[in-house]
């Protein structure tokens, strides 16, 4: 089987649903950066940090990957199965988030990204996860997604977040904090 079908070529995509839509369809356009999120994450997981934290990005690319097939579906295939987001999986992201916050210091300041490779990476992340969720939030006032889509990419930025600070502690690198400029 080839990879090239030519059945874009002419600026429409399929959706799983069977659909034919634009390439810039708002549907496309939300589950192209969730698949954009999901390649960073396999960046970040590429990068010098410890393997549980590796092991928890592999079970985030798996639920990026459900909720990208979720979103490429306009309506319910019947022949299709995806696993839906479910509240256990948001609960089990604040679970992470409160186990490493637990070895963190106070947080007193806004912190600028950066500091070392896999640092950097997090906040790509966490940023690229802030806009599938306003492309999420965006979908949702013209078509239906389940609400716990958008509940799961806005825990995910913040569990981006605490991770980039996590990997300054391991790794021994200082937060630069934000200072306002006069």
């Amino acid at each position: 089987m080839k990879i090239y079908t030519k059945t874009g070529d002419s600026g429409k995509t399929s959706l799983l649903s069977g659909e034919r839509v634009s390439k810039y369809n708002m549907r496309i356009e939300a589950y192209g950066t969730v698949d954009e999120l999901n390649s960073f994450v396999g960046y970040l997981r590429s990068s010098e940090i410890k393997k549980e934290d590796v092991s928890f990005l592999i079970k985030i690319q798996n639920y990026l990957f459900n909720i990208g097939s979720f979103l490429a579906m306009s309506k319910v295939n019947p022949k299709i199965k995806i696993k839906q987001i479910t509240d256990e999986n948001i609960e089990e992201l604040e679970n992470e988030m409160d186990k490493i916050e637990l070895n963190l210091p106070k947080l007193t300041n806004f912190i600028l990204p950066g500091g070392n490779q896999a640092v950097s990476l997090s906040h790509i992340c966490r940023s690229i996860c802030r806009r599938t969720e306003r492309l999420c939030v965006q979908l949702s006032e013209n078509e239906i997604i389940d609400e716990k889509i958008i509940v799961f990419f806005n825990r995910l930025s913040d569990y981006f977040f605490v991770l980039s600070r996590k990997i300054t502690v391991d790794y021994k690198i200082e937060e630069i904090v934000w200072k306002s400029e006069k």
